[in-house]
């Protein structure tokens, strides 16, 4: 006999325990654009114009998204918006003149309130940076490795390994370092069952 279909309310509980799968540096921008988001939203950008109309962050937020798409990132040196369309968007108050004298009352203010929005989220993005790599460099140093040093090198892609899972070390080792291919990663002189192996890891996977 079929078992009965289980109630709305427990799928969503179900569906709500199980966190996505994504791998740490996901994880971090993740973490970086949601704090980016909630300075904005949190410190108040509030502009009201000279028919009474007040505009908040509820209708500035995609102006937020532009500077984000925009902006360098110091990881590429290019913007998000040139890796992904190969260009940079542009507003029209960018190519306004600031010495027209006969400029429209409204377009004025329409450009002044949207000058004030980019200096907020400009704020923001610059605060939220420098938040994210505080943390990061709390918990990180740089590793100081050398040629010939012995280290452990970490199992977690490695499958060819005999016997049980459970009854695995985290480590394998010890192997010597044989070069090193900038800071960030390393090759070793592999022996044993990861003697096949590609011999070059990550500094994150190894340990002295």
């Amino acid at each position: 006999m079929d078992k009965p279909p289980l109630p709305v309310w427990n799928k969503t509980i179900i569906l709500k325990s199980l966190p996505p799968q994504i791998n740490g540096l996901a994880d971090r921008m993740i973490q970086k654009l949601e704090d980016m988001i909630r300075r904005f939203c949190a410190y108040g950008l509030e502009f009201k114009n000279s028919d009474g109309l007040t505009h908040d962050w509820c209708t500035l937020i995609p102006a937020l998204e532009l500077a984000y798409k925009t902006s360098i990132h110091s990881s590429t040196c290019k913007t998000p918006a040139m890796l992904e369309k190969g260009w940079n968007p542009r507003l029209p108050y960018d190519t306004l003149k600031k010495d027209l004298v006969d400029i429209h009352p409204p377009a004025s203010i329409f450009k002044l309130m949207l000058e004030k929005a980019r200096h907020h989220e400009n704020r923001c993005m610059q605060d939220s940076f420098k938040y994210a790599k505080e943390r990061w460099d709390k918990s990180h140093k740089q590793p100081d490795f050398n040629i010939g040093d012995l280290v452990l090198v970490s199992n977690l892609n490695v499958n060819n390994i005999k016997g049980p899972n459970k009854l695995k070390d985290s480590f394998e080792g010890q192997f010597m370092i044989k070069a090193l291919h900038g800071p960030n990663a390393v090759q070793l002189e592999l022996t044993g069952e990861l003697m096949n192996k590609n011999p070059a890891f990550p500094v994150s996977l190894i340990k002295p």
